[in-house]
């Protein structure tokens, strides 16, 4: 049984997010072990006494991070010790580390550092390889407690480097879990939800959805004795569950829709134009993030302007002025023109309303076209989306790479 306890004001006012114990519960879940609790405390000293007393009568490890730092609001070694009936004294080794660090960073150690050598008498260090507090190891009602620094990247190191193989080798639970994560996108949760309502799933293994704007998660979330009959399992379930969905699984795991539209662009050897005007080259620009994607996308254009589609697209005056910039037969020009331009296989071009202002009755607020052109056509897609204009413009781009990665899988 595992409890993360994150400590700091900044997180009790929501100044910074806790990401830490999002990045905790994941490797911990990933590596076979739930956690069944959260907990967060401000910088107080009887909250954290009162936190770490109760969480340590339930949970057998509790990971903790925040408060290790040199200044005065960063109480947490003392709280620690308190709890655990302890006296806080100069420990050499935390010691010996920040004087090796300032060494290492030619730089003199202030004496403010010295308070991050102040831990628990009775506590064992976790080494810090990148900053200058270590973690250390305090016993209280029998739970393991491990006190980490609340920067992400130096938790996480630590974490991995001591705490998670000392978990794994003093964990007493006989089941493990797996999870697998299937991106889907074109259909609302309840759609899905609807769907999947045939699935058959062992008692063992659950089904959970989470929306993360603009896709939505569809989770499989696994428990067994046996890890190779669990793996089974939760493949021939993962299985049934795309049989159902179809195309509107984008991908599985740490996969993006961006990262799957690169490797179908490299797969299928096809390459790529775009012509944008709402997104202002954001599609571009999510295109480009990855890297290698100079083999397949040979030009982008933002046509924002009525002039510029002219002038870079060959667009018709006549065609603009009689159906607007926001049309079907607009996109469909704009495709085609990119596409000649740049002699690609295909060019795909956005039109449209991104707000707040510039809608009307027949072509309100979040109207979109998208266009694809290809040696054997053209195809236009108008579009209604919702939300303020970056949700629109994300929206946009998101759904112009659905596009294109399900006209790839055609090939």
């Amino acid at each position: 049984m595992i409890a993360i306890l994150s400590i700091g004001d900044e997180l009790i006012l929501g100044e910074i997010v806790d990401t830490n114990s999002a990045t905790l519960s994941a490797l911990l879940y990933d590596n076979g072990m739930m956690v069944k609790e959260h907990a967060t405390v401000g910088d107080d000293e009887t909250a954290i006494i009162e936190a770490l007393k109760r969480l340590s009568k339930d949970y057998k490890t509790i990971v903790v991070t925040g408060g290790l730092g040199p200044t005065t609001d960063d109480i947490t070694a003392e709280a620690a010790a308190k709890a655990a009936g302890q006296n806080v004294a100069l420990n050499e080794e935390a010691l010996k580390h920040l004087d090796d660090y300032a060494k290492r960073a030619q730089r003199i150690l202030h004496p403010i550092n010295r308070r991050q050598a102040m831990l628990p008498e009775k506590a064992g260090i976790i080494p810090n390889p990148q900053g200058t507090a270590c973690g250390f190891i305090v016993t209280l009602n029998g739970s393991s407690m491990f006190f980490l620094p609340g920067v992400p990247s130096e938790m996480l190191k630590m974490f991995k480097a001591t705490v998670l193989p000392y978990i794994m080798k003093q964990r007493q639970e006989t089941d493990i879990y797996q999870t697998v994560t299937m991106t889907t996108f074109g259909a609302p949760e309840s759609e899905l939800g609807a769907m999947l309502q045939q699935v058959i799933l062992p008692e063992n293994i659950t089904l959970a959805y989470c929306v993360n704007f603009p896709s939505i998660f569809v989770k499989l979330r696994g428990k067994g004795a046996d890890p190779n009959i669990l793996s089974s399992e939760m493949e021939k379930a993962t299985q049934n569950v795309k049989d159902i969905l179809g195309e509107l699984v984008v991908t599985e795991g740490d996969s993006t829709i961006d990262t799957i539209v690169a490797e179908l662009f490299r797969k299928t050897g096809a390459t790529l134009a775009l012509a944008e005007s709402c997104t202002g080259g954001l599609i571009s620009k999510r295109i480009t993030d990855i890297p290698g994607s100079s083999e397949y996308f040979l030009q982008g254009a933002v046509t924002y302007s009525n002039g510029s589609k002219e002038r870079l697209l060959g667009i018709p005056g006549h065609i603009l002025e009689s159906y607007g910039a926001v049309s079907h037969e607009t996109a469909e020009k704009m495709a085609i023109g990119i596409r000649e331009s740049a002699g690609s296989d295909i060019g795909v071009s956005v039109t449209g309303i991104a707000g707040p202002d510039g809608g009307a009755e027949e072509k309100p607020v979040g109207t979109v076209f998208i266009a694809l052109a290809d040696k054997k056509g053209c195809t236009v897609e108008r579009c209604k989306f919702r939300g303020n204009r970056d949700a629109i413009r994300n929206m946009t781009s998101y759904k112009a790479l659905d596009i294109i990665r399900r006209h790839l899988l055609s090939y």
